[in-house]
Parts: C-alpha cells; structure tokens; sequence
C-alpha cells in the first residue's frame, strides 16, 4: 500500500482544500482493512474518495486520512441484468464495457470519473427516462463495505430498510470495497433540441410532462430562455455512436467552459465581457434547435470521461431541487434573483445554467424526490472570485422556496438547510451510522454538521 503524508490536496475542480496527515491507496480489501483497525498510522477522520468530482466538503479528512480508491477498479463480473464491481472502477469504463455485452446502465450520467462507490452512496442527477429513477444509486442492489471496525460486510436489498439508508451514507458506515448494479439491455434512444422564451416553456410545461420523455434544461437568466433536450428510448431502431453527443460533449467539457474563462480573464469590463458571453449562448441555442436531433443515439454516448487533472476548461456547479407543482414560480424567481444579483453585486455565472427533470423516488433515503418528481436549478460557472458568495446567497433563497440539496454537490449547505430539507430523514441516517462507527471515525466537521453532532464548525477556508 502506498502512504503519503503532509499532502494537500484539493477537489478537482481546485476549491475544496483538503489537508489530511495521511493519504493511502490501498490495493485490495485487507489493505482497507489495516487503514481502518490501525487508528495511530490512519488517524481520523477517515475519509475514502475517488476522483475527488465533489463540490462540497464532503470528502474533507483535514488531519486524518484520505484513503484513494482508484486501485480497487475491476469489473468482476456482467450478468444478464447486473454487473459487479469493484468501487474504484470509473463509471465510463463500465458503461463501455456493458456496452460490449450488449447493456447499458440505467442512469447515463454526465459524469463518467464517478466511481462506482461514490455511485452506490452518494447523490447524482440524470433527467429520468420515461418510467426510471434519475439518481444512480437507486439502483445498487448490493455493496460490500469495511466497517470502522475493520469487519467485512454486505448490504443486500434483501434489508430494505438498510439498503435504503446505506445508498445515502456518503461513506459513513464503512468504506465500500465492491458493488452491484442492476443493468438493462442496451436501446436506441432519440433525442431533440427545442428552445423557448421562459414563460412559452411554463406554460407548455404540463403538457410536455405529459408527453413522458426524459427532460434537461438549459437555462439562460439573462437572455430570458429556456433549451430543453428530449429524450426517450426507440426499441425499433439500433443505437450507433453519434456525431450529436460527441459534439455536445465537447461543447460542455472544453469549449463553454473554456470560452467563459477566457472571457472573464481577458475582458475587465463586465457589460462587454457578458454581452459576448450572451451572444455566444443566442449562437449555442441557435445550433441546438438546428442541428441537436437525432434518433437512434446510444445513451453511453451521453457519459464524458474529464481529465484526470483539471486544466484551464474546468467549470463548477451547484443544484437545488424543487417539486414539480412549484416549478413555475421557482424559475421566474430565480431568473430575477440572478439579474438581481448581478446588479447589487456584479457577480453572474459566466457559463449556462442547467435543470433536470426527475422522478420521484424513494430508493435512496436521502432522496431529494422523495415526496414528488421534481425539476432542478443547476448554476454553472468556471471557479473565480463571487462565486462562494453567489452560492449562499443563492442557497439561502433556495432553502426558503422548499428546495433541497445534494451534500456532495450543494456547497455552503448549512445544518439549517440540510434540516429543512431532510428533517427527520437525517436522524434515521444517523441512528444507522452510529450502529457502525460508534467512535465516529469516519465522521468529518461537514457531516458532523449536517447530522447534528458536537464537532468543532468546520472553517470556510
């Protein structure tokens, strides 16, 4: 097992410092196992990541121990309807490898340096498809996990119950080593680019519910619009890879992100550099309704694989969910709340905000959709001064509209917004997680915060 000590690190897109005593890259389970038993070399917190895509402080062990899961990354095993693996293996590796058994899995995120731990027990968002969940770890039917104590066990769906919580654990009843997922055979899936003006969209937006296709959004405050990306399944047709998606992947991994960077370093003045930034969207909006149709695509084709290493492209984001029936009202407030903020403070996200459309689901008990299918506001930016700012003040009028969070992919969450959010939700987690580390040595400030416990505040370093 390789150890590090005295490192710091960062998440990958560079704003969550993270400064650990120790970090370890364990090889197989029995090296996990020493990590945790052996409490004065891996003192806590102890903390097990994977490609640090998290926007939060959740993964933070400053003091303690980061254990680096990229080494545990086998696929064991595809069956008919499920595949095994290990919990450092990355999302696209597995999804291309499905992909060559003629399956796929049943979220499709974005995001192909998920690892596939991080998957079974952390909060992720895809537009559901019609009659499927949006967060992938819905479903996990089975994780092996080492717990605080250094005993191996399994969670099954065969303890509902358990297996509900254990999806929305963040790592805090042990460090998961193995997973299982239930896969589908793998479909044709179409897709087409609409745009609107905003209140064009509400008002349509029942009925285009009612159609059943998988919805994301692209959101543009400033210009008053609103893209949506449809998307169902066509058993009658073969996938095959697409120009589409290849296009639209590089569009949101290098080209906007990193248009809006140079923008923003290069342009001092604030009116030019957002005028250039909005023509650039009128341009993107333009192509999306021209050219984004397409309908026999392959839904793995939507996962980008980012580098290992951010570079001068990388973008952040946050999210907010909101119920469905409230929508309406939440997107013209929130639209006005940007154009507000802009002018008192002269700050706005130099990129294009997104949405997602997901189904209720109550798999996960930490699920955002757990009382209806809702719709998302997702602010995306490059990293840079005013966004931290940008995100509590957006977080504070998210909270009191009855959103709710992702705490790996919601920054600045506070106890008070987790709570009203989650309620009585986090007290159920927290008796299970103190069934399994009693001596809170997995537990760090963030989710001693967020559970309630007595912790030292975590800084806002």
């Amino acid at each position: 097992m390789e150890t590090q000590r005295g490192v710091h690190l960062t998440n990958w897109e560079g704003s969550i410092p993270n400064r650990p005593n120790v970090v370890a890259r364990p090889r197989d389970v029995q090296e996990i196992v020493t990590i945790l038993r052996d409490r004065g070399s891996f003192p806590a917190p102890v903390r097990a990541v994977g490609s640090t895509h998290s926007t939060t402080h959740c993964g933070v062990a400053d003091g303690g121990t980061i254990v680096r899961m990229g080494g545990l990354n086998r696929i064991l095993e595809i069956g008919k309807d499920y595949v095994r693996a290990e919990a450092g293996a990355l999302y696209i590796d597995v999804a291309q490898e499905l992909r060559r058994h003629g399956l796929q899995f049943y979220v499709n995120i974005e995001l192909g340096n998920l690892s596939m731990g991080a998957a079974a027990c952390t909060g992720t968002k895809d537009a559901s498809m019609p009659g499927e969940f949006g967060q992938v770890a819905s479903y996990c039917t089975a994780m092996k996990l080492v717990t605080p104590a250094g005993e191996l066990v399994e969670i099954t769906e065969r303890d509902a119950e358990r297996m509900r919580a254990a999806r929305s654990s963040y790592g805090l009843f042990g460090i998961l080593h193995e997973v299982t997922f239930r896969v589908r055979p793998l479909l044709a899936m179409a897709t087409r680019h609409r745009s609107y003006r905003t209140e064009d969209f509400l008002r349509e937006l029942p009925e285009l519910v009612a159609r059943g296709d998988s919805m994301m959004l692209y959101l543009f405050p400033f210009l008053d619009r609103v893209a949506v990306e449809f998307r169902r399944y066509d058993a009658t047709r073969e996938p095959e890879s697409s120009l589409l998606w290849r296009f639209r992947n590089w569009v949101w991994k290098s080209a906007a992100p990193g248009f809006g960077y140079l923008c923003t370093r290069f342009i001092p003045s604030p009116g030019l550099r957002y005028g250039i930034i909005d023509h650039f969207y009128r341009l993107q909006l333009f192509v999306l309704d021209l050219l984004m149709t397409d309908r026999n695509t392959a839904a793995t084709d939507q996962i980008i694989r980012y580098p290992e290493r951010s570079d001068w492209t990388r973008y952040t984001f946050s999210i907010w969910a909101f119920p469905e029936q409230q929508y309406p009202e939440v997107l013209r407030g929130y639209y006005r709340f940007c154009r507000d903020y802009y002018r008192e403070h002269g700050y706005r996200c130099n990129l294009l905000n997104v949405g997602y459309r997901i189904a209720q689901d109550t798999s996960c008990l930490l699920s955002y959709t757990w009382d209806s299918d809702v719709l998302t506001v997702d602010p995306v930016t490059t990293p840079g001064p005013g966004w931290d700012e940008f995100l509590k003040a957006y977080n504070a009028w998210c909270s009191e509209r009855g959103g709710s969070p992702l705490f790996n992919q919601t920054k600045w969450t506070t106890p008070a917004q987790a709570r009203a959010a989650f309620g009585a939700r986090l007290d159920q987690l927290e008796v299970l997680r103190r069934q399994y580390d009693p001596d809170d040595r997995l537990l760090n400030e963030f989710f001693a915060g967020i559970l309630g416990q007595p912790v030292i505040a975590q800084s806002e370093a």
